[in-house]
């Protein structure tokens, strides 16, 4: 396997790559912009394309006519043009096309801020889109994951037939890390794999069309049926969480992301201050890690630390879910490109546990 010193964003790209992706179509918008100007200098390289569309909503347009054609395409960008994109990803998913989207997080709402945040955790785990459909979302806390995550998405959405997100922070992207990368696969040779005839067909019959529109309820309500089949499947196989220091822990920072890279180091001064501190790091935001948090000792762990990038942070109610307010839950959160350091952490459990002595 081949190392290398990659950026997160460049990292991506050529995961994506490697996976077998030929085509991306993507617009420019910060902090993602180096992926598509990577994406611009590798695809002709491989045989592959490279579109800018006029808009992000072209853009997405662009991966679903690539999708229907059975290439693996992907496009990128960050949270207003992940919105825009939001019809076509909705329109993918319904017509049970593979493609991966790349959102790495900026401040928001809004316009928000250039600067990197965790702000799209919502938008990405409860509504990508219209039509209550669901995406498989991976959340990289290191460069080399973002490799990782990128090619595994890829196979996701080729296995389940589905639109796959990794949902990236800008910090992520910007930072530069030794990796290693995986072996390339082959990409698909021939125009069309036959992916709208192997799609599900709730008619039941052999058809050669690629389609999100169905017109007749009873066929769209099998179809939603199949749906939340596949749904239930994703939280039996496919949960991804990291669990650290969590066989004694007292008090359980939960974070993704730059935040779990701030809330390891801060869980390693806590120890040394005798606070039995640990972290359980959702991998995939959705499905969420709703059985890890049950199994936490309640006897035991005496709160949660929700730690995002964001304000008000957005991951607590999963959180509260997962251990059915058994436990309670606090927060701490830096938002619209400030970073949230380890220090900020240590003091806020620290604070907590001094209220709690009170």
């Amino acid at each position: 396997m081949e190392k290398k010193f990659l950026k997160g964003n460049e990292a991506v790209a050529e995961a994506a790559i490697l996976a077998g992706c030929r085509f991306f179509a993507g617009y420019p918008i910060t902090p993602q912009n180096e992926i598509p100007e990577y994406m611009a200098r590798r695809m002709p390289q491989v045989g592959g394309v490279f579109l800018q569309g006029e808009s992000e909503t072209a853009s997405v347009c662009m991966v679903y006519g690539a999708a229907a054609m059975g290439k693996l395409a992907m496009t990128s960008s960050s949270g207003p043009g992940i919105s825009l994109k939001a019809e076509g990803i909705s329109t993918l998913a319904g017509a049970q096309l593979p493609a991966v989207i790349v959102n790495v997080m900026r401040g928001g709402p809004g316009l928000g801020t250039i600067q990197a945040a965790q702000s799209d955790y919502l938008h990405a785990t409860k509504a990508m889109g219209h039509g209550g459909f669901r995406v498989l979302v991976l959340a990289p806390s290191t460069v080399q994951e973002a490799i990782d995550l990128t090619y595994k998405a890829f196979g996701l959405a080729v296995k389940y037939q589905n639109p796959a997100v990794v949902l990236m922070d800008g910090w992520i992207g910007s930072m530069m890390e030794p990796v290693t990368l995986p072996e390339a696969k082959e990409p698909v040779k021939n125009a069309y794999t036959g992916w709208g005839t192997r799609y599900y067909n709730p008619s039941g019959t052999d058809v050669d069309v690629v389609t999100s529109c169905l017109l007749e309820p009873d066929r769209q309500e099998l179809l939603n049926i199949h749906f939340g089949e596949m749904y239930e499947t994703w939280a039996r196989d496919e949960v991804m969480a990291e669990e650290y220091m969590l066989g004694d822990a007292e008090y359980v920072i939960v974070a993704y992301g730059t935040a779990a890279r701030a809330a390891r180091t801060a869980i390693g001064s806590l120890r040394e201050k005798g606070v039995k501190a640990g972290m359980l790091r959702p991998i995939s935001l959705y499905p969420f890690p709703y059985d890890a948090l049950k199994r936490l000792d309640k006897s035991r762990v005496r709160c949660i630390l929700d730690t995002e990038m964001t304000l008000p942070v957005q991951m607590k109610d999963d959180i509260r879910l997962g251990v059915t307010d058994a436990i309670p839950v606090h927060s701490c959160g830096r938002s619209g490109g400030v970073v949230l350091t380890n220090e900020d952490i240590e003091d806020a459990l620290l604070r907590i546990i001094e209220e709690e002595g009170k």
